[in-house]
């Protein structure tokens, strides 16, 4: 399996990082489903924080010509789905995060590590160690 994909990844992390969703994950799930490529999985800390990060996802790529197949649970902020096709976007309340654990579920899939995700990463190393 090829490290490279044919479209953006980290445009779409980019998106996902604008509304500081927390503990942001990407699995490349290729070689898992048919359905689609990658899963970026987030949290939320509330309801509204959850409904505002997918919404802040939606227009962000929406400037970028990215529209996404489906939306499912915008209204009700506990686990919202963005179906963009090649990249499934779940922005998750953090306690439904916890009981549905589709990190478990898909154990198997391989960790996706882009630039954003390693800037956000040593900024939040940062920050942890400027509060220590």
């Amino acid at each position: 399996m090829s490290d490279e994909f044919d479209f953006p990844i980290d445009r779409y992390i980019k998106s996902t990082l604008g509304k500081k969703a927390a503990d942001v994950v990407a699995l490349d799930v290729r070689d898992l489903t048919s359905y689609t490529d990658v899963f970026i999985i987030c949290s939320g800390r509330s309801n509204r924080q959850v409904s505002a990060i997918a919404q802040f996802i939606q227009a962000d790529l929406k400037k970028q010509k990215i529209k996404p197949v489906s939306v499912e649970g915008i209204k009700e902020g506990h686990w919202v789905l963005l179906d963009y096709g090649q990249v499934i976007i779940h922005v998750f309340h953090e306690s439904a995060r916890d009981f549905y654990d589709l990190e478990g579920l898909w154990a198997d899939a391989r960790r996706l590590v882009t630039p954003a995700l390693k800037q956000a990463r040593a900024l939040e190393e940062k920050r942890e160690s400027n509060h220590a």
